[in-house]
């Protein structure tokens, strides 16, 4: 099967940053409420799919930044092979998580008022101790690549697994680098909020690493549109690194 067609689905503040402290204002709230209809709303613009991706940084923001999580020093066998707790939840977060790190305490995230079950997205060379831990919690996981995560085959694997065309990528920056620059998104969607802080310290849209160095990419012009909040939806189709 090909891999899903993927969006890149992001909000920033009119500094370019996707966090900081303008982000839980007022007006921020409000404008994060505008992206969060256009992919889960009840009147969505993106039909397609049945969640969205995170790195691990935003998934350990999530988590309220917990540190290491409590393996089990004894548990039963574990099946080879991935799990999947809810197979037939309305919605999954899948969270990418190649070591095996996140100290999940629950199945599911409550976004506004949206519940996704939690999908682990880890590597082979995960311990069978974590593995025990994640069913403990009910944490679904997929195991894509042998030694480390192999975000091609996470993505194919995905829709595969859960039936989609169109998987959302929701940051943060490392990973939404690191997929564009492995020709893993098809699209960019920005919702750039009326509001920013200046703050220096806040994450940028994209940041590059070793593993996926600064290169310029081109994007196409796809649409803009004003939204009834003050913020403005940009869209452009990812064409590719630009040739020296």
């Amino acid at each position: 099967m090909r891999r899903p067609r993927i969006l890149c689905h992001m909000h920033t503040l009119l500094d370019g940053k996707v966090d900081g402290f303008a982000n839980i204002t007022e007006v921020g709230m409000r404008a994060q409420r505008r992206y969060f209809d256009l992919m889960l709303g009840p009147d969505r613009a993106f039909t397609g799919h049945r969640g969205w991706l995170s790195g691990r940084g935003t998934s350990d923001a999530l988590l309220g930044g917990a540190s290491e999580p409590q393996l089990p020093a004894t548990f039963d066998p574990v099946p080879p092979g991935d799990f999947l707790a809810r197979p037939d939840a309305d919605m999954f977060y899948f969270a990418v998580d190649g070591s095996g790190k996140l100290a999940w305490d629950r199945d599911s995230i409550d976004y506004f008022d949206v519940n996704a079950h939690v999908v682990a997205l880890i590597s082979g060379a995960v311990p069978d101790a974590y593995k025990a831990f994640l069913r403990a919690q009910g944490v679904s996981y997929l195991i894509v690549g042998h030694d480390q995560l192999d975000m091609a085959e996470a993505v194919r694997r995905i829709g595969e697994t859960f039936g989609v065309d169109e998987l959302i990528l929701g940051g943060g920056p490392t990973l939404n680098w690191s997929m564009i620059r492995q020709g893993l998104v098809d699209e960019i969607s920005l919702v750039l909020m009326p509001t920013a802080d200046a703050e220096p310290h806040t994450s940028p849209l994209f940041r590059a690493t070793d593993g996926a160095p600064p290169v310029p990419v081109e994007f196409a012009f796809r649409s803009v549109e004003a939204l009834d909040d003050g913020s403005v939806w940009l869209r452009y189709d990812v064409v590719g690194e630009i040739a020296e």
